[in-house]
């Protein structure tokens, strides 16, 4: 990855963090060493009544915060995570440990949502928010799940519905990063009281299932969804 010479950070420590937050100048946006296929449509799904089974043993850890000041080695080290550079307005979480990172608007808070190991939300839209969680899988890529249709159709709506909600897939799309493979489905779900869109974006690598999802109230969505599409694009899987 190209640094720009300008950049400068000073650190809160002489290590680096196994788990921290990072802004960069924006250079360019584009996905680089990315092919990506995308498929759009609008698919209706009645949830079943049976719940997912869900392991809700895994707790999120607080990233530490990196401050302004000087470039150090360090940083060289830090920046390497990601191919590219972080865009306006959006902050980085990375986590060495579990082997993941992401982008979030510059604004968001991190906060606890359960069985997850990290999440931010807006500070005022309690809906808009973005969280990450984990399972443990024998599997080493997403394509030996089967087919993205197939994969997308059944997350939504045994993992990510409840038996309430009725889902709606408007949209998936499937991307080869680096070697790694990552499906985007964007979806709806809603209620008799409420309804929110989202998009989730899921990958195996390291030893386990990633889920990453940034859901918006419904009426916010046409708004705000370009900006939680760079959220969701932005996920990637670390060597860990």
């Amino acid at each position: 990855m190209a640094i720009s010479s300008s950049l400068s950070l000073s650190w809160v420590s002489t290590t680096i963090p196994d788990k921290f937050q990072l802004t960069l100048p924006n250079h360019n946006n584009e996905l680089p060493r990315a092919t990506t296929t995308a498929y759009f449509s609008s698919k209706n799904i009645t949830c079943s009544a049976e719940p997912a089974s869900i392991d809700e043993s895994h707790c999120k850890r607080r990233p530490l915060l990196l401050g302004v000041g000087a470039l150090t080695t360090s940083l060289l080290q830090a920046t390497s995570l990601f191919a590219e550079e972080i865009p306006e307005k959006y902050r980085a979480f990375v986590d060495k440990v579990d082997g993941y990172s992401y982008y979030y608007p510059y604004d968001w808070r991190d906060f606890e949502f359960r069985a997850h190991d990290s999440a931010f939300k807006d500070r005022y839209m309690q809906l808009h928010n973005v969280r990450v969680r984990f399972l443990p899988t024998n599997k080493t890529d997403i394509h030996e799940l089967g087919p993205m249709e197939e994969v997308v159709s059944d997350l939504v709506r045994y993992k990510l519905a409840s038996p309430n909600q009725y889902a709606t897939i408007f949209g998936m799309q499937e991307r080869n990063i680096d070697g790694k493979n990552y499906y985007t489905v964007e979806y709806g779900l809603q209620t008799p009281n409420f309804a929110t869109n989202s998009f989730a974006t899921v990958a195996i690598g390291n030893g386990r299932f990633y889920t990453l999802i940034v859901v918006a109230n419904e009426r916010r969505w046409k708004r705000y969804r370009n900006q939680l599409k760079v959220v969701a694009d932005s996920f990637r899987m670390l060597d860990i």
